[in-house]
């Protein structure tokens, strides 16, 4: 079992989420053409994507949990700017839904008494939530308060002395590695900088030391009075790894492991137009001016163990749950009776929803599960003190509940497609994608080749998505229609078809990706959905280590390898709008929904390395860790996920 996925059985075990930063080049083959390369003009490319996709903050202007990321993007992408990001777009998403769901919820009282701990810290101790489900007379929303008891052990530090305001003048924390915490305060405006002083702009910083990879660091900033905080985290470069406001209640509150084991820099400032940060945080008088000030408590913590809470539920197969919290509470996890973690997060993931999504967010964390049987399931609450309080949720998957024999139909498009760019979160624009057939002579085809790779990528897809899913899901009422542009006249923009367009560049798109998706979707509530699988990258000559090319060798089934390997990049983009998040693409599982940068897995390259021989791998929807690269911990079920997001319409 690799770190990051684990049981909790008579204790809470620990999350410990690994991240994983290098870059993976397939190795060369026999059959690979040998003499001096060219200058790769799309690797240039993707990098000059990358580079033009960043937002002001410096994470990426698409969602990159989302896409089927091309190898040169790991290193290049802020994945921490970006789940903060993600947060973000989760507050605005629930403040959005309808308040009547929030008030029509049970409430539920945490039976062990406030400042306690140890009584429902475990499965086998779980308080059961009765009555919880979407069954007739069944309670589908319930709202959990509760309370995490204090680690008394917790030192509380005196403010730090000005000047703090850069990096070399930080105040140190002492908190070194992981499993400790620190409570402080601080003035913003206080400083020789603030308006007291010079006017550039006061600011506080605070060290932390030696935290170890995949640790979560939670950052707890209360903003007193008018105040407005700003967090940024640096590394020991001055390099942002991440920042974040909430100008809604002037407070930060961050939860995310660590990209690396090392020493990372704090800011606390006030924000302001255009003001907020240091140009340079080596320096504490480069502010751009003041803005808001005032007095601030701070608490950081590495800490991962101290009180839980879990509670137990009963739920039916497909039964699409989720869960937020807001309070004290700064993780939240989801369990199988034997104690099998099947979702951890520190993150409010909800922005990654699609709008039509009822599940809830807005919260510190949010997580989400298809139940892939009936029984008993678990729900723990942890990393935190205080008052917390758990949106609980159920509904059925999104198609059951439509009206009677309504399939979901899903749509290749094969013929290029205007497609607006602004449902994948990249600033939006019609965009115009060529079609399949501009790309044949990329694999060394010819139009008169395009009809057996259409065949090749239509058989792929079906047996991935209606065969498989129909053998070997739990859902008895699993149902889902495959159409082409090919053979079928085009149906989007009806009720129940979701396409995915097969074709296009970076440079038509926008977006610096292999293959991305418009949500993620766990119970399938959109039903309309678009994902793109772009073929420049796919198509580009040996070694790029994107492309098919780089696996074809003269023993190759050339078309059979490229419609394969096409089909499963696609099933990859239909699997996030069936409600998948990416899972780890260097373990042992091969899965469809492993995240980008091994492509050699996902197109199901065998040992010897060529595609299209006799022992290539077929690559299904399973269960599989997440991807370390994304803070999630646990095994995800991509199979039953998948299944019950197409159910026969039952209303």
């Amino acid at each position: 079992m690799r770190a990051g996925a684990h049981r909790l059985a008579g204790t809470l075990a620990v999350t410990l989420l690994t991240a994983a930063l290098s870059v993976a080049v397939p190795p060369a083959h026999a059959d690979q053409a040998r003499g001096q390369r060219q200058p790769d003009r799309i690797a240039q490319q993707i990098t000059d994507g990358l580079r033009a996709a960043q937002d002001s903050a410096g994470g990426p202007a698409f969602d990159p949990s989302l896409a089927l990321l091309p190898a040169e993007a790991r290193g290049k992408v802020n994945f921490l700017q970006a789940d903060v990001d993600r947060g973000a777009r989760g507050k605005i998403r629930a403040a959005r839904r309808n308040a009547s769901r929030l008030a029509a919820a049970t409430p539920y009282a945490e039976k062990e008494a406030a400042g306690t701990l140890g009584a429902n810290d475990t499965v086998p101790t779980a308080e059961r939530i009765a009555g919880f489900g979407t069954g007739v007379h069944q309670n589908s929303a319930v709202g959990i308060t509760g309370d995490l008891a204090d680690d008394p052990n917790i030192p509380t530090l005196p403010a730090g002395s000005e000047d703090n305001g850069s990096i070399p003048l930080a105040f140190d924390t002492g908190v070194s590695g992981a499993r400790q915490a620190v409570r402080t305060s601080g003035v913003i405006g206080d400083g020789p900088h603030g308006s007291a002083g010079d006017g550039h702009g006061d600011f506080d910083f605070y060290k932390v030391s030696g935290v170890p990879a995949g640790v979560p660091l939670t950052i707890d900033v209360g903003a007193q009075g008018d105040f407005n905080a700003i967090a940024r985290l640096y590394d020991t470069n001055g390099g942002t790894l991440f920042w974040a406001d909430d100008p809604s209640s002037g407070n930060v509150s961050v939860s995310l492991p660590l990209p690396s084991t090392g020493d990372y820099y704090l800011m606390v400032s006030g924000s302001g137009p255009n003001i907020g940060s240091p140009t340079d945080p080596n320096d504490s008088a480069s502010g751009a001016g003041v803005g808001s000030e005032g007095a601030y408590s701070l608490k950081i913590s590495t800490q991962q163990g101290g009180d839980q809470d879990v509670y137990g539920v009963d739920l039916k197969a497909g039964d699409v749950v989720g869960a937020t919290v807001t309070g004290s509470g700064h993780h939240l996890s989801l369990y199988d009776a034997a104690g099998t973690e099947l979702m951890g997060s520190t993150l409010d993931a909800s922005g990654s929803y699609a709008p039509a999504s009822p599940l809830p967010g807005g919260g510190n964390a949010t997580v989400d599960l298809v139940a892939p049987r009936t029984g008993r399931y678990f729900l723990a609450v942890s990393n935190g003190v205080g008052a917390y309080h758990v949106e609980f949720e159920a509904y059925r998957p999104g198609t059951e509940v439509e009206k009677k024999g309504t399939v979901q139909t899903l749509f290749l498009d094969f013929d290029g497609a205007r497609v607006n760019t602004s449902i994948f979160g990249s600033g939006g624009a019609q965009r115009d994608l060529s079609p399949l057939s501009a790309f044949l002579p990329g694999w060394g085809l010819t139009a008169a080749d395009e009809n057996k790779v259409i065949d090749a990528v239509v058989a792929s897809v079906k047996e991935n998505i209606a065969t498989d899913l129909a053998k070997k899901g739990s859902n008895p009422h699993f149902a889902v229609r495959v159409l082409n542009s090919r053979d079928d006249p085009d149906p989007f923009g009806r009720p129940d078809v979701s396409r995915v367009v097969v074709g296009g560049t970076i440079a038509e798109s926008g977006i610096p990706t292999i293959g991305i998706s418009s949500s993620i979707d766990p119970g399938n509530y959109g039903h309309e959905d678009t994902a793109l699988v772009l073929l420049d990258l796919l198509s580009a000559p040996a070694p790029n280590p994107n492309s098919l090319n780089t696996y074809l060798g003269a023993r190759s089934d050339r078309i059979g390898f490229i419609g394969r390997g096409l089909g499963n990049i696609i099933t990859h983009e239909m699997g996030h709008y069936s409600g998948n998040w990416h899972t780890d693409q260097y373990d042992d599982t091969a899965n469809l929904m492993d995240q980008g940068g091994n492509i050699a897995q996902m197109l199901g390259v065998g040992a010897d390395g060529i595609g299209g021989t006799a022992d290539d791998v077929d690559v299904d929807f399973t269960t599989d860790s997440y991807t370390p690269q994304e803070p999630f911990t646990g095994f995800e079920n991509t199979l039953d996920t998948t299944a019950w997001a197409y159910s026969r319409g039952l209303g």
